[in-house]
């Protein structure tokens, strides 16, 4: 089950059916990974929401509700909705304990339950929707973490540290791997792109199989500052993402972010590694000022690529999903090499490879090689659920590509996923030739990726009915923005 996914129910309200009901949410907690006490303590909740609903509330009046199980990042939501008589928990008497038994009461022992059960609870009314009851419960580990954080954030609320502080930048010590989802969660909630960053004990396999490379930031007395990694996406990449990058809102100002950065790129590396590209968020520009200073040079725009809840504490919140900019910096001199560019992108990709500095020999096709090889395309893609964004690669051109692609785009539409990037490779003499077809389906310019998994890469993106308003995007550079405004204008989502 993949985040963000959820599966709907709709059941008679007839206690016959209470079984199948628990049978339900049991199976997909199983699937979100809940097990032992935890599992029975859904198993508890579900029982007492779905008895509250069932008595009080007759079959005539009610004849069936529903129920959605949703995987959210560290854990499962589960919703009961029924177009049963309004609620008021505020009415009902809060439920207490009592040493002595005569005085023990059933009012409010339900709710006091799903409670104790849940990691939180709450009861909405939808009006002629309805109403709601929504429980969430957290895997183990990460209710503890999101507690913790937050009795320590009202207990104490950190201020920015004004003078300069002495601290060590370094790999990450496998006992600190907690540190970095604590850090994770004061700047970003449980919000953020990639679930991995809250639980700790994946955070060391990965730097251990060298997926990832972690480095963070200590004072002398062993306070936690922040983190960086480099994260390999592929197996066969040659480049990694410069990413998870945060710092505690009490050490921001000591520059801790540059000098992670600048350790990050000198220390050994297990694997291969050619390049290193980086995301930097349009809501501001704190943190392309930040690859600025790192030498990563913009090469795309990739538009609505992450949802507007993706928040970051002490910034102003964006009411559009967030774009970011592309930016590459090589790690090892690159290899000159044929490319062939589409006509009508060559003038823009040329500035981007210039403002890269690398020369590239720009082929013009012959006629011969808009060819087939083979009948059928193969594309490699990575669907993200929380980002509600997919990169498609294009490995190898067949004759069915542009049926491939159609297929592809159709059904992630359907899924409802917001941004699609088509990655197709410049050392291919049919992506000169292929380009403008694929645009045809509503795929339009965002840059290029060097040294990707397919080589040198030409990005197109394609947007799923998501509202965007381009004077929201905020870039720092004269190349960003004319990069920006290149794709504005060849956007077939504005309608003057």
């Amino acid at each position: 089950m993949e985040t963000n996914e959820s599966i709907k129910m709709t059941f008679p309200n007839k206690l016959s059916y209470f079984f199948l009901v628990q049978l339900f949410v049991r199976e997909i907690a199983q699937t979100v990974g809940f097990s032992g006490r935890e599992l029975n303590q859904i198993d508890i909740a579900v029982e007492e929401s779905v008895s509250n609903i069932m008595v009080h509330n007759s079959v005539e009046e009610l004849p069936s509700f529903d129920i959605v199980c949703e995987k959210i990042p560290g854990g499962i939501k589960i919703i009961l909705k029924d177009m049963g008589i309004p609620f008021d928990p505020d009415r009902i008497k809060k439920y207490e304990l009592s040493k002595n038994p005569d005085d023990i009461s059933a009012s409010g022992l339900g709710i006091y339950l799903i409670q104790k059960m849940m990691d939180d609870l709450s009861f909405r009314n939808l009006g002629t929707g309805g109403k709601e009851t929504v429980m969430i419960k957290y895997l183990p580990g990460t209710a503890e973490l999101k507690e913790e954080i937050q009795v320590a954030e009202i207990v104490h609320k950190p201020e920015i540290i004004s003078e300069k502080i002495e601290y060590d930048v370094r790999r990450l010590d496998e006992n600190e791997a907690i540190e970095i989802s604590r850090c994770a969660y004061k700047t970003h909630g449980f919000t953020f792109f990639d679930d991995h960053i809250y639980f700790p004990e994946r955070l060391v396999e990965m730097n251990r199989t060298s997926q990832m490379i972690s480095v963070v930031a200590v004072t002398k007395d062993h306070v936690f500052m922040g983190h960086l990694a480099l994260l390999y996406q592929y197996p066969e990449d040659t480049i990694a993402e410069l990413t998870f990058a945060f710092v505690n809102l009490e050490f921001r100002g000591q520059g801790v972010l540059n000098r992670m950065v600048d350790y990050i790129f000198e220390i050994p590396k297990k694997r291969e590694l050619r390049g290193s590209y980086a995301y930097a968020v349009t809501n501001h520009i704190f943190t392309q000022k930040s690859m600025v200073k790192s030498q990563f040079k913009e090469c795309g725009i990739m538009l609505a690529t992450s949802p507007s809840s993706w928040k970051f504490k002490g910034i102003d919140d964006t009411a559009q999903r967030i774009s970011v900019l592309l930016s590459f910096k090589y790690i090892t001199p690159p290899v000159r090499c044929d490319i062939f560019i589409p006509e009508h992108h060559k003038a823009m990709v040329g500035k981007i490879y210039d403002n890269l500095g690398i020369n590239h020999h720009c082929v013009i096709p012959s006629a011969d090689e808009n060819r087939f090889d083979a009948s059928e395309s193969v594309l490699e893609g990575g669907l993200n659920e929380l980002e509600g964004c997919v990169e498609l690669y294009v490995i190898m051109y067949g004759a069915d590509i542009l049926h491939q692609l159609r297929k592809a785009l159709r059904n992630y539409c359907l899924q409802q996923i917001s941004a699609i990037n088509v990655f197709l490779k410049l050392t291919d003499p049919r992506t000169y030739w292929l380009t403008a077809e694929i645009e045809k389906m509503g795929f339009f310019f965002a840059g290029i990726l060097p040294e990707s998994r397919i080589g040198d890469a030409l990005i197109l993106q394609y947007l799923n009915n998501v509202p965007l308003e381009y004077d929201k995007i905020e870039l720092l550079s004269d190349l960003s923005r004319e990069l920006l405004n290149y794709i504005k204008e060849r956007d077939p989502n504005i309608i003057d």
